[in-house]
């Protein structure tokens, strides 16, 4: 088992995995499991090793839950890091295959994540405030909502997201907010 965690150390310290995919509407870049598949890749022969991973329904009602597992080995030892991840089955504008398969990128991203310490904090999830920290100056040049924008809010907002995303990133009219705040309560009916 030593051999094999001097294997994980040496691929922990080395590995560098990129953020190639674009989320538009947050303007920030992230990555995906298969960014630190990739990166992973050329380890396997210089090690001597294997990585998998595997997944595993665990919990059914009322929310299904996922437990996806990232398992390093050499072919006699094998370490694994976990992560368990909720199905949104409210998710709107996607089908139950798009909500399981959301959640198990989710979760593969994390157990590998977990397995080779992937730290996130540059990502937004970890860097974004909310707006609790703009100042006076910050909120009065946030730039107003054009049209293409508004468009691209309401359908953020039928896939489940938050208005108050929305203000941190656009000043909008009472107007704007109300014609949102309308598509979200449409979108609770249907």
């Amino acid at each position: 088992m030593k051999e094999l965690n001097q294997k994980l150390a040496i691929v922990q310290t080395k590995l560098k995995t990129k953020k190639t995919s674009y989320n538009a509407f947050g303007k920030y870049y992230f990555r995906k499991a298969e960014d630190i598949l990739e990166a992973i890749k050329p380890f396997l022969l210089e090690q001597g090793i294997t990585v998998t991973i595997s997944e595993e329904l665990i919990v059914n009602d009322p929310v299904p839950t996922i437990k996806s597992t990232a398992t390093i080995s050499d072919g006699a030892d094998a370490i694994h890091a976990t992560a368990v991840v909720g199905v949104d089955l409210n998710q709107k504008g996607m089908q139950t295959a798009q909500q399981f398969g959301a959640a198990s990128s989710y979760g593969k991203k994390y157990a590998l994540g977990n397995l080779f310490l992937i730290d996130d904090t540059a990502d937004s999830d970890a860097t974004n405030d909310h707006g609790k920290k703009g100042g006076v100056i910050e909120r009065v040049t946030k730039q107003a909502i054009t049209d293409k924008q508004m468009a691209q809010a309401k359908d953020y907002i039928m896939a489940g997201g938050d208005i108050e995303a929305i203000k941190t990133k656009y000043k909008l009219t009472a107007a704007q907010e109300k014609e949102l705040n309308e598509q979200k309560a449409n979108t609770k009916k249907a």
